[in-house]
């Protein structure tokens, strides 16, 4: 055995847990990174939108070639997979709501966590529907 030097005892090294590849080893983890993944789209989403901004202040030329960009089949692909990523950005934040919320009891009994769920997938859907008919309302 080997000993430390004038310490009279056994080296020991401590132990060092192997972090390559944990989140994969357990499915909790794994939904944990993809909704947190997901948070990058709601990102690069969050700076496209900043980029249209910025060529609408910059003028009709800026303004139309944003828009010739955004109808390239490639951006649509891209845009599609944003989509696709906020959605399942916006469900699991509606799943987490209920455990991460104060409890709420009406009349002495508890709220079911699936209540609380649907309410929010119901305030989604009502929100989208005024803004699509606001926006259908405004181009008539």
């Amino acid at each position: 055995m080997k000993h430390a030097a004038g310490a009279g005892r056994p080296h020991v090294r401590p132990y060092v847990r192997p972090m390559k590849g944990w989140w994969t080893r357990n499915p909790f983890f794994m939904s944990y990174m993809v909704r947190e993944a997901t948070a990058l789209a709601v990102w690069l989403y969050s700076v496209e939108l900043l980029a249209g901004a910025l060529c609408l202040l910059m003028g009709e030329g800026a303004w139309n070639s944003w828009v010739a960009t955004m109808r390239h089949p490639i951006m649509i692909v891209i845009n599609l997979v944003i989509l696709w990523s906020m959605v399942v950005h916006a469900k699991s934040w509606f799943d987490i709501m209920p455990k991460t919320m104060p409890m709420i009891f009406i009349s002495g009994r508890r709220l079911e966590a699936s209540t609380i769920t649907r309410v929010g997938y119901a305030a989604v859907v009502v929100v989208t529907l005024v803004i699509l008919g606001l926006a259908i309302w405004g181009r008539t």
